[in-house]
């Protein structure tokens, strides 16, 4: 594809990673509820419908990952090859893990709508849902925040999109590589594991827009580019 065709793809790709991204945790909340394990549990057996759209919209996700690391490297190979590669291997994994989480969603369907001989024991059904429940975001969005370091620095060193918002994404991308490991480490929690994203929110948005208004500029020569 050409520059221009694989911007406008990446822009559309974002816009949509987000919406499903955003509404897959609200029905989540939804389906699943508060409380303890049990009454979670619950909730996904009497949201089956709500559930049904949780899985689908994990697997836009999944995708979305996937087309944005094939997207984001054809933009900025040729300011660095090696960095968009880092990227684009990071941003594969993010996708395979998040196709990992679906797979995880269906043995939650399963555990929560289980009956009869085939259902697990009071014993087993409560630690294998605080398990699928208790969930692995982080761990991906780990692997997202990584690549997408390397690919926003690729952007602001070929000029590939304005430097404010080149440097915008940037930021948010150092904060959250530096914020995920130490949430996954149990060293952060609480609000400020959602404010940490809103960065990102503010460098995504913006971004998509300009991928399918502007495209990207041809990359800027630089001295380990020069003969």
């Amino acid at each position: 594809m050409t520059r221009r065709a694989n911007a406008t793809v990446a822009g559309a790709t974002f816009l949509i990673y987000i919406a499903a991204g955003i509404s897959s945790m609200v029905l989540f909340r939804h389906a699943v509820g508060s409380g303890g394990v049990i009454e979670r549990l619950a909730g996904v057996a009497q949201h089956p419908g709500t559930f049904g759209i949780v899985l689908l919209l994990g697997l836009v996700q999944s995708f979305s990952a996937l087309v944005l690391a094939m997207t984001l490297w054809a933009i900025t190979r040729d300011v660095d090859p090696d960095i968009a590669m880092l990227g684009l291997i990071c941003r594969v994994i993010e996708g395979a893990i998040a196709a990992l989480a679906v797979s995880d969603s269906l043995s939650l369907r399963w555990l929560a709508t289980a009956t009869g001989i085939d259902a697990p024991d009071a014993v087993s059904r409560h630690a294998l849902g605080a398990y699928l429940l208790n969930g692995g975001a982080a761990l991906s969005a780990t692997f997202f925040a990584v690549g997408s370091t390397a690919f926003t620095w690729l952007l602001l060193r070929g000029r590939l999109i304005p430097a404010l918002l080149a440097w915008i994404g940037v930021f948010a991308s150092v904060l959250l590589a530096v914020a995920l490991p130490l949430q996954l480490a149990g060293f952060l929690h609480g609000p400020i594991t959602a404010a940490v994203w809103l960065p990102m929110l503010a460098f995504e948005v913006p971004v998509a827009v300009w991928f399918l208004a502007k495209g990207v500029a041809r990359p800027v020569a630089t001295a380990s580019q020069a003969p």
